[in-house]
């Protein structure tokens, strides 16, 4: 039920146009960057899929942080313009659950960036590479990994923008974050479970045990980042 309002809340906010925008924009850039350069990446060794994700991932997770930061601020600026959180809170709805209906919506929202993003690498990959029978597999596996390793950056742009009632507070807050997490060493395990900066890894080229290692990482900040804002939310409310 609270997703169904959040969906009714964000009808005219530019919401759904930029998310998609953003899912373009990031999903051209392996397809200009193979169109200029494709000569420097036919004769690598690597999959088609990896190949493409070493080249132009960093920049693809960037954007994919940039657009879940932004989308978070104009989820709660909604609330907290004319005080709106205030007449929300006179209904029979629990703040929580607004709270995590809106996290389940950036997080749909985010799948159908990934989406538009396979689309493109899956084009790039049939256009300049020779066709392999594992590639919808391993593109499954990527993308699930990435959608895993984001929830942390969403649920956290959440509670960030659920505490601050000026949006360009939060969003000033989730952009030094996001530039953050962009200098943080990938090989880095410690910096990098900074949620901010977990979203840039890569599925293939990390051993297994490193990918269990973020992926049960990604699951408990997930579940301490949720705590997190319930706690938040009850002590807002003594203070009210």
């Amino acid at each position: 039920m609270s997703v169904f309002l959040e969906c009714k809340k964000i009808k005219r906010t530019g919401f759904i146009p930029t998310f998609l925008s953003g899912g373009l924009l990031a999903a051209a850039i392996p397809v200009l960057n193979m169109a200029v350069r494709s000569e420097n990446y036919v004769g690598l060794s690597d999959t088609p899929l990896q190949i493409l994700l070493d080249a132009n991932w960093q920049m693809m997770a960037m954007l994919n942080v940039l657009l879940i930061v932004a989308g978070a601020c104009l989820m709660y600026h909604t609330e907290y313009a004319d005080n709106a959180i205030q007449k929300m809170r006179t209904l029979p709805l629990k703040e929580s659950q607004m709270f995590f209906g809106k996290v389940i919506l950036l997080s749909a929202m985010f799948v159908v960036v990934l989406v538009i993003e396979a689309t493109s690498l899956a084009f790039c990959s049939f256009h300049w590479f020779e066709v392999y029978n594992d590639f919808w597999l391993e593109t499954g596996k990527t993308l699930g990994y990435s959608l895993l390793l984001t929830l942390p950056s969403v649920i956290l742009s959440m509670l960030i923008s659920s505490a601050c009632k000026n949006m360009w507070v939060s969003l000033g807050i989730g952009v030094v974050c996001v530039f953050t997490a962009t200098m943080v060493p990938v090989k880095n395990f410690i910096l990098s479970i900074f949620p901010f900066a977990m979203p840039f890894q890569i599925f293939g080229g990390t051993d297994a045990e490193r990918t269990l290692q973020f992926i049960y990482v990604a699951l408990i900040e997930i579940v301490v980042i949720g705590i997190a804002e319930l706690l938040f939310i009850k002590v807002r409310r003594s203070f009210e």
